[in-house]
Order: structure tokens, then sequence, then C-alpha cells
């Protein structure tokens, strides 16, 4: 792939390249004085979401100036474009799972956008987050140029005033707290003035012991008593004032207890008061709370009602949905615009399909058909013998064989396989099966019986065809050879052989093509082809290929598929009508009797309407288209019984 440097040195395909050729478009993106003038303008091919119906379209998308646009293809850009967004306030989503997907979303306005692979999503990306950043967006210049003195200081004043006005709800609470603890010192100080005033007291009583009890002698005598330093100390009319005057000259002083007593009884009852106050303060702070809690759960409320009711309103509008409202039990998508997108879908693929076969047919008529093929070494015979119980010398794709030559780890379960089909497939469809016939066109009835599990339509199909001019072995084989797969099956995306197994087992894994809504779906599954050869010389031969899900470890899920399980079965008879004569068996002396059985599990859920609606459609198709396209291959060689 060519690819042109970016600025950055990185390197971009044509298809996605910067337009830096000189153009006017380049000169527009030529660094000038605005702000976008560093960043080129980037264009290329996005798949863009439009809506259920319509899917994802390419459109051409530029990003120029920090806004993205889009035009319907490059040739329209001189008609305008039809949509733009501008990146500054934009939110760009890589998507969780799709690694080609990038949401951009403004508001309201989502774009999902998806690129052709991992690494142009990663251009997108890194080339949008330049122009972010180039226009000043987010970046530190522009904090720089915004910020100002001015707006500092009313941020701050606005946060110093919302601190003090908190501070002033809880003032009072944190004063009365201060008052208490100013009446617990006054209390404090109280306690320890009597703890040294008694103190005092009993010290001075222990050392003047011996004073006191000559003092209550003298007194008994009625003689006065004085000290040694003459001073008196009790006379006979029993006052002891002097006693008093002793203690205090000891260094005790008196205490006024009234006071004490007056100051202790205003700071109990301030204590009481305050305490009083503060609990006014909380029942009103939790009164206060609980109406804040209330009003939030008031507005919770109302904000669920409100989502519930604008839910229920959108799912009405018919544009409801992206591209991540796909299938599932929670679908928002009703029935109705999910078989919608699914039509639309399938007719875009048919549309696409008739257009290739159109080419394919004009490619053909002006090339030479070769002269040979996997047939060209097999003649017509005279008579419709059985061919010898052996393996033929054919191509290893259209080989008869018994199973004994092709042994593998499967060969237990293929035999199975085989065997529930040859006992139950080729069953009559009447009686207790209770088979419903839904399509019926001329030699060909599709039957369907109605089975779910778990909410996921299993219904088993079943579908008898008659088909002149082919054998078994020949429509068998187109059906099972995967070098011929690709011209005749529509719904494969893509497939590869994981493992081959035998000349007449392969294992595949193969991815079908998407049908929005519904999910993608691939499937691992063993192919096999057999013979079998018939018990009674009047009954025809069967050739059968069986295709059914197994596990491999080369063959992991992947996470954008939904893994669908299967078990079909394509059965076919030759009835052979002798020819008049000595004539040669033609292929009009031929028909080929098909039974095709299907079992699928979609492996997810989807409206079952709409899954049968389907299947009542596309089977049919299928089997005419792979008829037909098997009797144009044969037509004019010779016959492979």
């Amino acid at each position: 792939m060519n690819s042109s440097p970016l600025p950055n040195g990185r390197l971009l395909p044509d298809s996605q390249s910067w337009n830096s050729s000189g153009s006017d478009e380049d000169l527009d993106a030529e660094p000038g004085p605005g702000p976008h003038g560093g960043v080129a303008e980037f264009g290329g091919v996005l798949s863009k979401w439009t809506n259920y119906i319509h899917g994802w379209q390419d459109r051409w998308v530029v990003l120029k100036n920090n806004t993205l646009s889009y035009y319907k293809s490059q040739d329209e850009r001189e008609y305008g474009c039809r949509g733009s967004l501008c990146l500054s306030k934009a939110v760009i989503t890589p998507h969780e799972f799709d690694e080609c997907r990038l949401d951009i979303s403004v508001n309201d306005s989502v774009w999902y956008l998806r690129a052709q692979d991992p690494e142009h999503r990663n251009q997108w990306i890194d080339s949008i987050e330049q122009h972010r950043a180039e226009s000043g967006y987010g970046s530190e210049s522009s904090l720089r140029r915004h910020g100002s003195m001015l707006s500092l200081t009313s941020a701050t004043s606005g946060y110093s005033a919302t601190s003090t006005s908190s501070f002033k709800k809880g003032h009072s609470l944190r004063e009365k707290l201060s008052e208490m603890e100013t009446f617990r010192d006054i209390l404090c100080r109280q306690v320890d003035t009597l703890q040294k005033y008694f103190d005092g007291c009993a010290d001075a009583v222990t050392k003047d012991e011996l004073q006191r009890d000559k003092i209550v002698e003298d007194d008994e005598d009625g003689f006065p008593t004085t000290r040694s330093n003459g001073e008196f100390l009790h006379n006979n009319n029993g006052s002891k004032e002097k006693l008093f005057q002793c203690l205090s000259h000891k260094g005790i002083n008196g205490i006024d207890f009234k006071g004490e007593a007056i100051t202790f009884k205003a700071t109990t009852a301030g204590i009481l008061a305050t305490l009083s106050h503060c609990i006014d303060l909380m029942v009103k702070r939790e009164d206060s709370w609980q109406k804040r809690l209330d009003k939030e759960m008031e507005k919770r409320r109302r904000m669920e009602e409100a989502y519930k009711s604008a839910l229920s309103e959108l799912k009405k509008k018919s544009h409801f949905g992206g591209p991540d409202y796909e299938e599932g039990p929670n679908s928002l998508i009703n029935e109705d615009e999910f078989f919608d997108a699914v039509e639309a879908a399938l007719d875009r693929h048919d549309k696409i399909e008739e257009q290739s076969q159109c080419e394919k047919s004009r490619i053909q008529r002006s090339s030479s058909v070769p002269s040979g093929d996997v047939y060209s070494s097999v003649g017509s015979h005279r008579f419709a013998e059985k061919p010898p119980s052996r393996p033929c010398s054919l191509s290893s794709s259209a080989v008869a064989f018994t199973p004994s030559l092709y042994e593998h780890r499967f060969s237990a379960e293929v035999e199975e396989m085989v065997q529930n089909h040859m006992t139950y497939s080729l069953q009559d469809v009447g009686g207790d099966a209770n088979w419903q016939l839904v399509v019926e066109e001329g030699e060909m009835k599709v039957y369907r019986r109605e089975v779910e599990e778990n909410g996921i339509v299993l219904d088993p199909l079943k579908a008898t065809h008659c088909v002149k001019g082919v054998t078994g072995h020949e429509v068998c084989h187109y059906f099972w050879d995967t070098d011929v797969r690709n011209d005749w099956e529509t719904t494969v995306e893509n497939f590869n052989i994981v493992e081959t197994l035998s000349d007449n087992a392969i294992i595949i894994y193969q991815t079908h093509k998407r049908v929005w809504p519904a999910s993608q779906r691939d499937v691992l599954y063993l192919s096999a082809i057999r013979k079998i050869m018939a018990n009674n010389e009047n009954d025809p031969d069967t050739w059968l290929v069986c295709n059914f899900s197994v596990e491999h470890e080369n063959a992991q899920p992947n996470n954008r598929c939904v893994r669908a399980k299967i078990n079909v079965a394509m059965i076919c008879q030759t009835l052979v009508s002798p020819p008049e004569g000595d004539k040669e068996i033609s292929r009009d002396n031929i028909l080929c009797k098909i039974t095709y059985v299907a079992n699928v599990n979609p492996g997810g859920w989807a409206p079952a309407s709409v899954l049968r609606a389907v299947a009542k459609r596309e089977y049919p198709k299928f089997l005419k288209r792979f008829t037909s396209y098997v009797q144009e291959k044969t037509a004019g060689k010779p016959i492979l019984f």
C-alpha cells in the first residue's frame, strides 16, 4: 500500500492522506495568524452510521480548523458538507469491542464512525487530538491565557464567602462550647482553692495539738492562758477569737464561703443553660439536615420518573437507536423495526449479488470456456449400474469411499451423524412429527417445526426438491467442495479450512455477512461427504454431505461474532429413467431427489417472528440458487454418477 508522510513523521495510506500537494485547500491549512494555522487538513473515507434501515454508509470525512465535516463522497465536496461538528467540546470515545470504531459526541449529537482497520482509527484519533491541542483547547497555554488575578480573586472571594457562611451556621454552637470550657476552668479553680484551704487547716491542727489541749485545761481551771510572747489566747468569757488569729498568723487565710457558694451556683446554672442551648442547636441542625435529605430524595424520585418517561417517549420515535442497539432480549428496537431493518439489509445483499452475477456473466461471455474440468475423465454409460463399492479413480473432491479408508479422530462423530440423518432425516413429514408446510414452489417444499429454547428460536427445517439433469453425486460434490463455495454461497463473508482430516472430511471456520440489527455470526463445523450404498438393488444409492459444529483449538470464538451451532445435511438420490432403444443415458433421463435438513442454533436472541420470516424467505431462495448453479455447471458435461 502506498503511503504519504504525515507532518509528524508517521505514514498514512493514500486513501486517507494529508492534502499537502499545494492545492487551494492546502493554502487554507498553511500556518497563519489564526489559532489553527499550524495543522494541516486531514481527510479520508469513514463509514458513518445513518439509521436502522440503511446502517453504515461510506462518507468522505474532512478534519480542518478543529471542525469535523462529512460529505457523501469526495467528488461532492463542492456541493457543501452534509454535517459538521466542532471538536472543542467533543468527546471522542473508541469503542470497547469494535477495534475499528470511534464515537464522537457533542451534547446530544453523536456520530458513529468506523474506519477500515484499527490502524486507521488510531490515525484519526491522533489527528483529532492534534487539532484540539493546536486550537488551544485544554492546553496549558489556554489555562495561562484565560487565567487572571481577577478570576482568581473572585474564586477566592467566593470560597471565603462560602466558608464564612458555613462558619456562621455553626458559630453559636462553638461559642457555647467555649463558655462551657470557661465554666469548667472556674470550677477547677474553686476546687483547688478549697483543697488548699482544707490542707492548710489540717496541717495547722496537727502542729498545735498540744496548745489546744493546754487551752482546754486552762479554760477548765478558769485561768487565762498566755504564750511565752505574752499573746492572750483565751479569756474567762469563753471567747476563741484569738485562736483563729493565731491560726491566721501561721499562714492559713480565711475563705469567703458564701461568695464561693454563689459562684458555684452560677457556674453550674450556666453549664446547664449552655447544655440546653447546645441541645436546641443540635435539634435544629438535625431538622435542617432531615429537610435537606427529604428534598434530595424527592428530587431523586422526580429524576427517576423523568428518566422513565423520557425513555418511553424515546422508544416511540422512529429514529431511536444507534449501531449498538442490536439484537438481545433487552433490545430497544421493536419487532416491526427489527424486521424492516433485516428486510432492507437482505434486499441490499440481493441487489449486490445480482450486480455481481451480471458482471461474472459478462466476463464469462467475453472469455473462452476451458476445455476440461473435474468431470472430463468420467464418461456416461449405458445403464444405471451401481458403481463399485470402492474409491473411484477421480479427484479427491469427488470420491466415493468406505469409512474404513478414511479414519480420523472425528470418525465416530461423523459415523453417528450419518446414521442419524439416514434414519431420521429421510422419514416422511407426516404422522406425529408436527412438520408444517411453509413454502411450496413446484417440486420444492419447505417444512418447519417451531421449537424455542430459553427464548431462542431453534426451528428445525426440512426441504425436499427434485432437480432434473443432475446426479446426487454432482449436487453433493458442489455443496461440499470449498473451491467453488464462493460461486454459489452469498451469505458467507469469508472462510478458511482449519484442518483437513481426510480426503472427505475437513473442519471449516466461516463468518457470515452481518445483517443489522442482528449480530454477526460465525460457525466452526466439520464437513464430510459420504456415499451410502443401497441394501436393495432396486433402491438408489445415497450421497450425503453432513456439516455439524465441533470445537477446535485453532479457531477460538471471535469477540465481534456470535458463535452459532449447526447440524446440516444435504441428502441426494439419483433416479434414472431408461432411455428408448439403444440410446445412451443423457441428462434428460436423470432426476436428483434432494432432502435438505438444517438444525441451527443462532447462539443469540432475535425476535421469533423475524427469524421465521427470514427463514421462509431465504431457505427456498438458497435451494433454487444452488440447484440452478449445479445445473449450469454440469450442463453439456459427462454425467458423474
